[in-house]
């Protein structure tokens, strides 16, 4: 039988002290942990060795944490990201999430808080690559969107340009169309993350979405109910079922 691997778990931050309590105590709880203050010191880890999960500061001494974490999902990249930072605005959460990340925690927090959210994403990173991937394709308004491929088109076949965040987005309503979904199943749907269903995250993600849409020949197809959530009111057809 072979003996389980411990999750490798990459903290990257520039304040020494953040970096060593947090190597210690996910230490002790079962992780197995690598270090690192800076960018440089992020790419030589995770070329060099098998990453399960990094934990990123936004803020580094060479670059920004959004930047690297675009770079990677730009490249195809699967691996789990949480973002630290300092700064807790709703709209540093949504450019994090839009760049990629898989949570976001502000500072200062609790460790015990970041061990949960660490496995909830890797809990969540198991129960995908155990599922089998079905590239469906959904038509609606005179778009098409592929899901495994994550690629959307209008009615002319040009590619409308969608962040990771907006397409989860979109792609939660389509699958269910005419049901209304509160905020917090919205977030639940997109990755389960540990967002707070008040915050605004939702309201401006869907708003580019609509935006996107319109700019593509689109009808409003996504419908606000107040104080409910949103609902997606055009019809929507799978292809090849």
């Amino acid at each position: 039988m072979t003996p389980k691997r411990e999750p490798h778990i990459l903290v990257v931050d520039d304040d020494l002290e953040i970096r060593n309590l947090l190597g210690k105590y996910l230490a002790s709880q079962d992780f197995r942990v690598s270090l690192a203050s800076d960018l440089k010191s992020f790419r030589k880890a995770i070329a060099s060795s098998t990453i399960s999960l990094a934990v990123l500061d936004v803020m580094l001494p060479d670059g920004s944490g959004l930047d690297i974490c675009r770079d990677l999902r730009a490249q195809n990249s699967t691996l789990p990201i949480i973002l630290l930072t300092a700064r807790t605005e709703d709209i540093d959460r949504i450019i994090g999430l839009e760049f990629g990340a898989d949570d976001y925690l502000g500072k200062p927090f609790n460790p015990r808080e970041l061990v949960a959210r660490i496995r909830a994403v890797l809990r969540r990173q198991q129960e995908v690559a155990a599922s089998p991937k079905q590239n469906k394709t959904y038509r609606f308004a005179g778009f098409e969107i592929e899901t495994v491929r994550r690629r959307i088109v209008n009615g002319r076949q040009e590619e409308v340009d969608l962040t990771g965040a907006e397409f989860d987005l979109l792609h939660a309503l389509i699958s269910r169309p005419g049901r209304l979904l509160s905020r917090e199943q919205l977030l639940d749907l997109t990755g389960g993350r540990n967002s707070d269903p008040f915050d605004r995250s939702i309201d401006v993600l869907m708003s580019r979405i609509r935006r996107k849409l319109r700019d593509n020949g689109s009808d409003d197809v996504i419908k606000t109910v107040r104080n409910g959530g949103y609902q997606f009111s055009a019809p929507v057809e799978i292809l090849g079922v």
